[in-house]
């Protein structure tokens, strides 16, 4: 939750009430909705499969908010190998979960308000107690999601965000 519950837009001039904190995506950006009617394939809210060959969970990552206990967060897709999807998948519903190693994996999703592309970034996903995402850490590169991912954002920022998401250019 976050203390500044709205802004005013620069974008429309517009003030919206709240301030979203984060924001996820449907599918891996390979996702195409041809691949329903294929009985290898398959999407859910957490788990997709493409032709029985790509596989991908829905993870987190967390930002924290510099200056409040906020954290900014996207949903993201991350592919893993078969031997870690096959794992992840028969903990799913497993209480201790948590406990389990992290997956490597690769990150699926594009985020286009980075300036240099997201997709394919290398990534870990921690499995956390069941009900919550997995926590997806990126590797510790200098590209500015992972920068941001260990530095933090200020609240400029996540509006900075608010007003890209919301006005596409």
């Amino acid at each position: 939750m976050t203390s500044d519950l709205g802004f005013t837009c620069s974008c429309c001039g517009d003030h919206h009430a709240e301030l979203p904190m984060s924001y996820s995506t449907m599918a891996p950006d390979v996702w195409d909705p041809r691949f329903e009617s294929d009985p290898d394939s398959m999407l859910s809210s957490d788990q997709c499969v493409i032709r029985g060959r790509h596989f991908f969970i829905r993870g987190l990552i967390e930002i924290p908010v510099i200056g409040s206990q906020d954290v900014f967060s996207w949903g993201v897709w991350v592919s893993l190998s078969k031997e870690n999807f096959a794992r992840a998948l028969e903990v799913w519903n497993t209480e201790g979960r948590e406990a389990e190693r992290p997956y490597f994996g690769w990150l699926s999703t594009e985020l286009a308000l980075y300036s240099e592309g997201t997709t394919d970034l290398k990534t870990n996903a921690h499995t956390r107690p069941v009900g919550k995402r997995p926590f997806i850490e990126l590797e510790p590169t200098d590209h500015p999601l992972a920068v941001e991912q260990r530095t933090g954002i200020t609240q400029d920022r996540v509006r900075e965000i608010a007003m890209a998401v919301l006005h596409p250019v």
